[in-house]
């Protein structure tokens, strides 16, 4: 864990200088120094300090880089197709939690099977028409509106419209976490 560098880089940043640190927290220099450069550790009632001067949770200055803020760029993303007929642009992961950017054509799918799997999703309707059915539930749903469901019970997703439909699906799933 690089909390020293952090420590430095959000400081910088800032425009505060080590001394200016120093004196509002109260810790030396030299001491401070030896944090930046991640060759002591501070204690949690020190980095509490710390952060109280620099303005960020105690929380951010504990996290390694690879748990911070991820972006994917609109031409990084990575697409798939869900049974040969559904686009899926894959938007976003942390933890269990997915986002994608789900095209539907219209019409019936070529497959009447239903959807399990684990977790739970939510749905924006972006574009078209759906009749959403889940378990004996069938809501038919138009741009604006959203729906959710446990993803365990079989659910299946038909466009009704005439038009491709586009959802935006926020997916969590626990066992993705590992």
């Amino acid at each position: 864990m690089e909390v020293g560098a952090t420590i430095r880089a959000i400081r910088k940043k800032k425009g505060i200088t080590i001394g200016q640190l120093c004196e509002a927290t109260g810790l030396s220099q030299g001491f401070l120094s030896l944090v930046e450069n991640n060759k002591t550790s501070p204690s949690l009632s020190t980095l509490d300090a710390i952060a109280g001067v620099l303005q960020v949770p105690l929380a951010f200055l504990l996290l390694k880089q690879e748990e911070r803020m991820k972006v994917t760029r609109k031409d990084e993303r990575s697409f798939s197709m869900y049974r040969d007929r559904q686009k899926v642009e894959h938007l976003g992961e942390v933890g269990g939690l997915r986002l994608m950017l789900i095209e539907v054509p219209p019409g019936p799918p070529s497959i009447t099977d239903t959807n399990t799997h684990e977790g739970v999703e939510s749905h924006l309707v972006l574009k078209g028409k759906l009749l959403a059915r889940q378990g004996e539930d069938e809501y038919m749903v138009e741009e604006g509106d959203t729906f959710s469901w446990q993803s365990f019970v079989p659910h299946q997703v038909i466009n009704i419209g005439e038009e491709p439909a586009v959802v935006l699906i926020a997916s969590y799933n626990g066992s993705r976490m590992g």
